[in-house]
């Protein structure tokens, strides 16, 4: 078993895959029109039949509150492997990426935190 899909919820899924694939650098996998929203995925450049990440809207009822008290708790949506989080970082913030969590050393990783625009907070993790 492997893991297929992943999903974060976004506030605005044009401004999602632009922040994604523009900024973060990922790839536009799917998209599928679904009446007001699609079914919208992105991958790895380095691995493009990888796990998928979906752009999910956040129209559900629950989802709001949840992600609003996840932001509010500086507590990551997900977590996005890097090969090194410093140079991640300072290419990132040099597109005007808000980060709150700059890179921090604990034990054998290296994480940062930064805000995807869409309502989350995204960690970046360096494993050594």
């Amino acid at each position: 078993m492997k893991i297929h899909l992943s999903s974060v919820f976004v506030d605005d899924q044009d401004k999602a895959l632009r922040f994604y694939t523009d900024v973060l650098g990922f790839v536009k996998k799917t998209e599928i029109p679904l009446g007001a929203h699609r079914w919208l995925t992105v991958v790895s450049p380095e691995d493009p039949d990888g796990t998928e990440l979906v752009l999910e809207p956040d129209e559900h009822p629950a989802v709001k509150p949840y992600t609003e008290a996840l932001v509010a708790d500086g507590i990551p949506a997900t977590a996005f492997a890097v090969d090194d989080v410093r140079a991640e970082f300072d290419r990132l913030r040099g597109l005007g990426v808000r980060f709150t969590q700059e890179p921090l050393e604990m034990g054998p990783v290296v994480t940062a935190v930064l805000d995807d625009t869409c309502g989350n907070l995204i960690q970046i993790v360096q494993h050594d």
